[in-house]
């Protein structure tokens, strides 16, 4: 009797949990983004999350929670149920760069989240003021030594692979420029394209376009090969600094504990909405790799970044309270 009864549970418990899984998502998901809108990772949320509602049928929904470079957002999220309703988008920075940033950090990416998929590498573009008299990366590298200490780069904040990059590139070249930290990349660009600082290291879709509109000048792009947003800009490898390629990255995770099954069906979204043509062609023209991974797979990629960035972070000497 008590076999059958198990057994009667046992059975109950598969039906309700398949029942579960094939409800789920019955009721809207947030995104969460630590950081304002219109940058970079609100570009990159907005191209995605209409082929998502289509194949997950139910609404995204965007919640902004900036501070702390993305601190504050990931702690939100990471304190959420892990239900597979509340989602973090997490560039380079907030999964892998802040934990050997900040001393006290509210949380750990690898113990903390439970990775969706990775949806997009990012190189960057190493830019200039048009106000500089440099045409090429070399140019710029002979007018910078030349000037030590004379040339400011703007970063988006302290620590941000837009910090990190050019710290990475001042160390390749043997160059010293001094780092003006803003709160975000938009004020950085404003004076960039003023010249009141004269490089900035950002993200291509970015990049791309003020440099298209002449209001700054891409010099080179950190990845291994050119990128189709920017075809007539050649790599740092080009411009004849060896081995430097530098590329960030953007992924989903969700709280950890979040069921096997929520975290596959997530997953699989993500796959099914990267393999579109349409997304792939509109996220190539905006400087960004599809790079799909899955769960595990990304899972894997966070344990083989973080040491890297903890090895950027400590040369740079970046450190925040």
């Amino acid at each position: 009797m008590n076999m059958a009864r198990k057994g009667i549970a046992a059975l109950l418990w598969l039906t309700v949990s398949t029942a579960a899984l094939a409800a789920f998502p019955d009721k809207p998901i947030k995104i969460v983004i630590g950081f304002p809108a219109g940058g970079p990772l609100d570009q990159h949320a907005r191209l995605l999350t209409d082929k998502l509602q289509a194949v997950l049928g139910q609404p995204l929904i965007v919640d902004y929670k900036p501070g702390a470079g993305g601190s504050v957002g990931a702690e939100a999220v990471a304190k959420s149920a892990p239900d597979g309703y509340t989602l973090m988008l997490a560039n380079t920075g907030v999964a892998v760069i802040n934990g050997a940033l900040y001393a006290k950090l509210p949380y750990d990416t690898l113990r903390d989240f439970t990775p969706i998929a990775r949806t997009a590498m990012q190189p960057l573009a190493l830019l200039v003021t048009p106000k500089l008299p440099v045409q090429n990366l070399r140019q710029f590298v002979d007018y910078a030594r030349a000037r030590p200490g004379q040339l400011n780069y703007g970063s988006a904040g302290n620590g941000g692979i837009s910090h990190l990059v050019p710290e990475m590139f001042k160390s390749a070249t043997g160059i010293f420029m001094v780092h003006i930290p803003y709160r975000g990349s938009a004020p950085a660009f404003t004076d960039l394209m003023g010249g009141q600082v004269q490089f900035m290291a950002e993200s291509i879709p970015q990049a791309a376009n003020y440099h298209r509109q002449g209001k700054v000048r891409a010099l080179a792009v950190t990845s291994a090969a050119r990128n189709p947003a920017l075809p007539e800009v050649p790599t740092v490898i080009e411009a004849g600094i060896k081995g430097f390629e530098v590329v960030g990255f953007y992924g989903f995770l969700a709280p950890a504990g979040t069921p096997k099954d929520v975290v596959a069906r997530l997953s699989d979204a993500f796959r099914q909405v990267l393999t579109s043509p349409e997304v792939r062609e509109r996220m190539v023209s905006q400087g960004a790799d599809p790079a799909f991974l899955g769960s595990e797979d990304f899972a894997r990629f966070l344990a083989a970044e973080t040491p890297r960035w903890d090895k950027a972070v400590k040369a740079s000497g970046a450190k925040m309270d």
